[in-house]
Formats: C-alpha cells, structure tokens, sequence
C-alpha cells in the first residue's frame, strides 16, 4: 500500500466503509445500494482510502475464523475483555496489531483495547473510583485510572467521560489526554476528544487547563468551556445549556442545524448515519433520547420538512422532502 492510501482515516469514515462492505458482502444489495455505493465511494478521496484499507484487512486476515470486517465491527460494541487478557488468541491479537498499522493511531488506538474502562458504540457507564469520585463514560470512551500514594490520574483516550471528584482526599485530580492535562479544584466538569483537541465543559467549580507544550496552566469556572490543543487554548465560551444531558441519555438542543445534530446522533449508533446538504442548514430545538435513535430521528418528521432514508439496517440518511427543496 503507498504512502498516500496509508494515510489514517477517521473511525466515522471506516464505519461507513465496514457498513457499505456488510451490504454489499451479504448478496442482498439492489441496485439503488449499489448506486447509493458508487456515489459514497467517489465523494470523498477519504471514502476510497478506507474501503482500500479494510480490503486490505479483509486479505491480510482471509485465514481468520472470522472475516475482519466483522471482527472490525464487532470489536467496538461487544468486548468486554482487555487485549492483555485474551492469551493465545494470536488472530485477536494480529487483528488489533493491524488495525493501529493500517487504521492509524489517533483513531483505534491500541490502548483504547487495553484501556481499564471503556464503552461500546452507544453505551454509557457510570463508575465509582476508590476515593468516590464519580465517572460517567459516554459512547465509545476509555479510560485508564492510576491512582498512586501522590496523584490521582486519569487518561481519556477517546470519547468523553464525566468527572465529579471525591471529596476528603487530598492528592491533586488530573485528567490527561494527548493535548494536555486538566487538573480539578474541587470540582465537576466534562472532558471530550475531538479531532482538532480536547474539550473542556466546567460544570461547578473551576479547572486548571495545561495544554502539553506550554508552560502555564489557565483556570476555567464554572459555565465555560475552552478547547485545549497541544500547543494553546482556544477561546473561553459559555457552556451550552444541557451539555450534560448526556448523563441522563439525552440530547438537548438549541437551534442547532440538522446537520450537526445527525452527526452528534451518529456518535450513539452502529453503522452509518448522515445527512443530505440540502437539509443541512435547518434548524432544530429540542430534547431527544440517546438510547433510541429511531425515535429521535422520527421526532424529526412532525416540525421539520424532512425524510429519514433507511437503505439497509447500517445505513441511514436525513434529507430535506423534494418538494421543499
């Protein structure tokens, strides 16, 4: 593979890719999929660069007992054993290997398989630490918790956790990701992983924001936000009403465009879940659950001039209604 087709892909991009290969893997794919197919394929150099390496995968491990598309798709939402315990199973651990290689780092790191709590696609978790910190886990995150005799550390090495800190413990709380590190003063506040940095949402209290090839530390109060890059911050916002309603498994929104709403909704659901640019600029306000995407895209129809597209169980589309094109 050249240099250029080895360039990573984004794991949205490698979803849609592993769902258009299930389609059309399993003999079923009319000809509107295969045409649908053709046009995700040719929109977008990314599109093709995923659907090569996933065929690269698919020959690399044909000798598997299972195909790695399906490994690939499975891996996400169904493991619930660390890659470090699996044992013999050098076809796990080849497919893991392969993926970092071939996928890229920063979106299917290896430590996110080995990562001490982690959630599928669409999962939510809420954790107690030792000291009775609080730790909610969105869709698809990882953490690792190492807490020693003078720091109680988090990593995030994708998704978004939420933190309320144990009280009566006086070692310093750090969230670190690759930006940078986040340390607590008494507090509750959000961590997110972005493409272009880490989001910090202070819900009560302050953090101090350390972004990793800096020298000073910026404290946030409650009802900012900020997103911290390796090498600065960017601008301190107020927070969003409902940011976290997340940890109730709901999506609050307030003219917000449709576009970003179906892609935040893709975040909670398997396979692929995009919107048509002609409806991308409508607006929407609302509150809409996390645990059913069905029924928070239906609630779509009823205010908005709207269709939900349903080619196959993995692939899913927003568009505006002909006639209000």
């Amino acid at each position: 593979m050249s240099q250029a087709n080895s360039k990573p892909v984004s794991a949205r991009v490698l979803d849609a890719a592993i769902a258009w290969q299930l389609c059309l893997d399993c003999g079923n794919g009319s000809e509107v999929e295969q045409a649908e197919f053709a046009k995700w394929y040719a929109a977008s150099e990314e599109h093709a660069r995923a659907w090569l390496q996933l065929g690269m995968l698919d020959h690399r491990f044909s000798t598997a007992s299972v195909p790695a598309r399906n490994a690939l798709l499975k891996a996400r939402d169904s493991a619930h054993h660390r890659m470090r315990k699996i044992g013999s199973g050098l076809a796990s651990l080849a497919l893991v290997v392969g993926l970092t290689l071939l996928v890229g780092k920063n979106h299917l790191p290896i430590d996110y398989w080995m990562a001490d709590q982690r959630t599928a696609t669409g999962e939510q978790r809420v954790v107690t630490l030792a000291d009775g910190t609080r730790l909610n886990l969105n869709t698809h995150s990882a953490v690792d918790v190492r807490f020693d005799e003078t720091t109680r550390l988090i990593v995030l090495y994708e998704g978004e956790i939420m933190v309320q800190t144990g009280h009566n413990d006086a070692r310093p709380f750090i969230v670190k990701t690759r930006d940078g590190s986040l340390r607590a003063l008494g507090t509750r506040f959000m961590v997110k992983r972005e493409d272009d940095g880490t989001r910090l949402s202070v819900l009560q209290s302050r953090v101090a924001a350390h972004p990793e090839h800096t020298a000073e530390e910026t404290v946030y109060a409650e009802g900012q936000q900020v997103v911290m890059h390796r090498d600065g911050l960017g601008q301190r916002l107020a927070l969003n009403p409902g940011a976290d309603a997340w940890t109730r498994g709901m999506l609050v929104l307030d003219n917000v465009r449709l576009s970003d709403m179906v892609s935040e909704l893709n975040r909670y659901r398997r396979g692929h879940l995009g919107g048509d640019p002609d409806g991308a600029d409508l607006r929407i306000t609302g509150s809409f659950p996390l645990n059913n995407i069905e029924l928070a895209l239906n609630a779509l129809l009823p205010t908005l001039p709207v269709q939900i597209n349903q080619r196959t169980p993995w692939w899913v589309t927003v568009s505006g209604k002909p006639e209000a094109r």
